[in-house]
């Protein structure tokens, strides 16, 4: 048997020169590697790109999806951030492995990258011209043309004190001063701008930014803004801004039909939270055709009692869409003043009670907790799947359109669905958990098929459950309402700033804008501040 140093060389050179090529066979097998992990990350980054890419047509030609997919959507983003992440991560490795190895570099494929917006304002930075030729040393030298590399830059926020000169005058004659007015501040003696009030009411209400963070925040900017300071400035706003709100609710209480849903949010008690209410209540006429702006109003409450939605709506007449929730029976009935609502019912959330019973990819997660796909409940998902597909081909249409499409091709289906679901259930024991779901539906067919025969209803809640989205995301920052008041005013100003949003206005620019013209527009002019009455003051 050989001894490893019977391997070795006899002489110094060769010792070395056999060194120097094991590193280098060991560099090309680091490089190598790193290559092929740079190519697998980045095949990875652009599956995840493809896949997100797909569900967000799907999205943009069905329309909006299930919660499901919603989530679906927010995986992939998330899953495609991190990917890219470690794609360009692994492609600086692979470069830096290479140029110690005769490895070809890799070279990262990437999507071809949009221009900057022409609104942005550039500064150009001229690199000094040579005065010598490089190669020969000449002063000769003459212009061909240039190169422009674009660089996106932020210049971090910057604060400015605003003086505003009042010169006294005095007159000769009468001996009288004169002097021009004040400034308009928002809020009684105040001294923030409206530009600074609107970002404080936008970080808190609609990025989630608790007060006491703001202030942490401004004060390593060197800007001391207190707790109290600034819980005072927003009190102030709320005032001010209450005309705006007035008009909002009369305009989404005026429509013919409303979208109504609720989530919980805690509100703080003596030691402990109650589990307190934000109440929703969506128009948006847009997928029957119509031109009403859309809007959304909110409420808060500390229960749900079913006194609250009756005294939200008390003076609405029209159609309700909502889900089953008992607390809305009362604004049904034949003898409510001002008159009953029409009931519409949301098929999302019969669907839903099905699905969870026939989803497999859920079950297949669960392993060996799963519960067994029931064969009906897949049944009942495909056949109201059908309904939906209807629904996607319709959005936009008129009223009548829509209707006279309902009747041609939706009504038997719903026929057939509710003669097969009452079949089976005949078949179903009460402690099924199909037979609940079922339940559900046949209970309330009335409600559930309403849209049948009005071609204003839409087959789901989903305005209303997307309105409340931002609460739900909410509440993990802030946590708890402080105060029954504080709840009325975080509902006060989701109003405004979802309304904004809903009317694809910029909530943040809108806010400092009416807030610097409000005090000055006539009562009979407010309305042309609305979300979508509103242009920028030039």
């Amino acid at each position: 048997m050989l001894d490893a140093s019977d391997h070795l060389p006899d002489n110094l050179a060769s010792a070395h020169a056999m060194i120097l090529a094991e590193r280098a066979a060991r560099r090309e097998a680091e490089a190598l590697a790193a290559h092929a992990q740079a190519v697998n990350t980045l095949s990875e980054a652009l599956i995840a790109r493809l896949k997100l890419e797909i569900e967000k047509l799907k999205r943009e030609i069905h329309g909006h999806r299930s919660e499901r997919k919603a989530r679906l959507l927010e995986q992939l983003e998330l899953q495609l951030e991190e990917l890219e992440a470690d794609a360009a991560q692994d492609e600086l490795a692979a470069e830096t492995a290479a140029r110690t190895s005769t490895i070809k570099s890799f070279e990262r494929r990437r999507p071809s990258k949009k221009p900057f917006p022409e609104h942005l304002p550039r500064e150009r930075v001229v690199v000094a011209a040579p005065e010598n030729c490089p190669c020969c040393g000449s002063t000769k030298l003459a212009k061909l043309g240039e190169d422009v590399t674009e660089t996106l830059e932020v210049i971090p926020r910057q604060w400015k004190v605003i003086q505003t000169v009042r010169e006294k005058f005095t007159c000769r004659e009468c001996e009288k001063i004169t002097q021009p007015p004040a400034p308009f501040h928002v809020t009684p003696r105040g001294f923030a701008g409206p530009n600074l009030l609107a970002m404080i009411l936008f970080e808190k209400f609609a990025q989630h930014q608790p007060l006491n963070r703001q202030s942490e925040r401004y004060s390593r900017e060197g800007i001391d803004l207190s707790l109290s300071t600034l819980a005072d400035q927003v009190g102030a706003c709320a005032a001010a801004l209450k005309p705006i709100h007035s008009l909002i609710e009369a305009h989404v209480l005026s429509a013919e039909r409303l979208h109504g849903d609720d989530t919980t949010v805690p509100i703080l008690a003596k030691g402990k939270t109650d589990t307190g209410r934000i109440w929703t209540y969506v128009r948006d006429d847009l997928p029957f055709g119509a031109q009403s702006p859309p809007a959304a109003l909110y409420y808060a409450s500390r229960n749900r009692r079913q006194e609250h939605p009756e005294r939200h709506l008390k003076t609405f007449t029209g159609i309700l869409q909502a889900d089953a929730y008992s607390g809305y029976n009362p604004l049904f009935k034949v003898d409510r003043d001002p008159g009953p609502l029409t009931q519409a019912l949301c098929w999302s959330h019969a669907r839903r009670k099905f699905f969870v019973l026939a989803d497999i990819a859920a079950n297949a997660r669960r392993r060996n907790n799963a519960a067994p796909i029931s064969p009906i409940a897949l049944e009942a998902v495909t056949r109201i799947d059908a309904l939906f597909d209807i629904e996607r081909e319709i959005n936009g249409l008129t009223a009548g359109e829509r209707l006279e499409r309902r009747r041609g091709d939706s009504a038997p289906l719903a026929e057939d669905l509710e003669e097969w679901l009452r079949s089976e259930r005949g078949k179903l024991s009460r402690s099924s958990p199909v037979a609940e779901a079922t339940d559900y539906m046949l209970k309330r067919w009335d409600g559930f098929t309403a849209f049948l025969h009005d071609g204003r209803i839409c087959l789901t809640n989903n305005a209303a459950e997307r309105a409340l989205r931002g609460i739900a995301l909410g509440r993990k920052s802030w946590l708890f309402a402080g105060s029954d008041r504080g709840a009325d005013r975080a509902a006060f100003m989701a109003t405004l700033l979802n309304t904004a949003k809903l009317n694809d206005v910029d909530p943040q620019a809108w806010l400092a804008d009416v807030l610097a013209r409000i005090a000055e527009t006539p009562v009979s002019k407010v309305e042309e501040l609305l979300p979508w009455n509103w242009h920028p003051a030039s």
